[in-house]
């Protein structure tokens, strides 16, 4: 019997030191994993608020200790729970766009949405990104996620001819891809980030002096354009010995005649309402509703709070962003928008629902958009 215990014992630790190896081998080497944070860019964030103990953090103690248990959980539910929508039945068509209007576009400011949180912003004669993730899945591989709604995109961004600039909001793989970085770093202007998730960037190929690295509140103008970054209430990392060690944001940007909010990932919290005094009102908030859950609801929003926000932060119109494209928690695929459309209706907000690809001008206080997600 001690032999048999021992022989057990002798296969199960292989498997696990076995696992261990495969893992750092794979973080280590594989490339969508980005940069580690040096310990002399750790020695100046130290000059930040946000930095302590040798992490980010948030104005309130977020997010919440999660118990091993509880993780567990979380992992059962998503391998067990058939719930019903989780997904469209179909692929996500979207309205495409041509690129020669895109290209020599110098009206009015406009964003077209590509799903989940990433938008092409067209304003001031300037092309900007907001969160590019352009690949199939958001995960490191693509056997460790399930694949996004839409196939297509509005646009495809290879035929972009130039990118004056793009923001990330922070560095978690629905937001930050290393695969959308290859297509486009080359034609990039600049880069505009929270501090750290620059990192990342560099060991793809970016280099330094074109990224320039932002900590709440602080502002960079660029070429007529105010980038300014603001708070939320999130947290960082793209594997597991990094968490927190980037910082995460929401970012306001204002031109001469626009001046738009764009959330980022964020549980609801007061800064909203000191991001609305400090620059609202704004012409457009566009904010994170979808893969929300209660266990995790202060770093993901509830559609009821999303809605709130928009009227913290002092908008014309809110967005609701971050669903339509992949499949993060366990609620219905049409849950989030579906909800803000009752909240803000009760709010007396007005609440906008472009299908993927729509054009979407910033001061437009008229346009409405039909229920396209029904029956898909």
């Amino acid at each position: 019997m001690k032999k048999v215990f021992k022989r057990v014992l002798v296969i199960i630790t292989s498997i696990i030191s076995l696992l261990v190896v495969c893992y750092l081998l794979f973080v280590n080497y594989y490339p969508s994993f980005g940069g580690d944070i040096s310990k002399e860019k750790q020695v100046v964030y130290q000059k930040s608020k946000q930095y302590r103990n040798g992490k980010f953090n948030n104005i309130a103690p977020a997010p919440k200790e999660i118990s091993f248990k509880d993780n567990l959980k979380i992992v059962y539910a998503f391998l067990t729970t058939e719930a019903d929508n989780l997904k469209p039945k179909n692929d996500v068509k979207v309205n495409k766009t041509d690129i020669k209007t895109v290209a020599n576009y110098k009206e009015e400011g406009r964003l077209i949405w590509f799903g989940h949180s990433s938008f092409l912003l067209q304003i001031e004669g300037k092309t900007i990104l907001l969160d590019p993730m352009l690949s199939k899945v958001a995960a490191p591989h693509p056997l460790l996620g399930a694949e996004r709604f839409n196939t297509e995109f509005p646009v495809a961004i290879e035929d972009v001819p130039k990118i004056d600039a793009v923001i990330f909001s922070h560095d978690h793989y629905d937001h930050l891809d290393y695969e959308t970085i290859l297509k486009i770093k080359e034609k990039v202007s600049h880069f505009f980030v929270p501090l750290g998730v620059g990192v990342h960037l560099e060991s793809w190929g970016v280099p330094s002096i074109k990224i320039t690295e932002l900590d709440w509140w602080e502002e960079r103008q660029f070429e007529g354009i105010s980038f300014i970054c603001t708070p939320a209430q999130h947290f960082s990392g793209r594997k597991l010995n990094n968490s927190q060690s980037t910082l995460w944001s929401s970012w306001v940007i204002k031109s001469k005649n626009e001046n738009i909010y764009f959330s980022g990932d964020s549980g609801y919290a007061s800064h909203f309402k000191e991001i609305g005094k400090k620059y609202g009102p704004f012409d457009i908030a566009l904010l994170e509703c979808g893969q929300y859950d209660e266990m995790w609801s202060d770093i993901h929003m509830m559609p009821e709070e999303t809605v709130q926000a928009g009227i913290d932060v002092n908008a014309k119109k809110i967005m609701p962003i971050h669903w339509a494209s992949f499949q993060l928690a366990l609620h219905s695929w049409t849950e989030p928008v579906e909800r803000i459309q009752i909240e803000a209706k009760r709010l007396n907000i007005k609440a906008i629902t472009p299908k993927i690809g729509d054009i979407i001008v910033v001061k437009d206080t008229i346009t409405n958009y039909n229920e396209w997600w029904k029956g898909l």
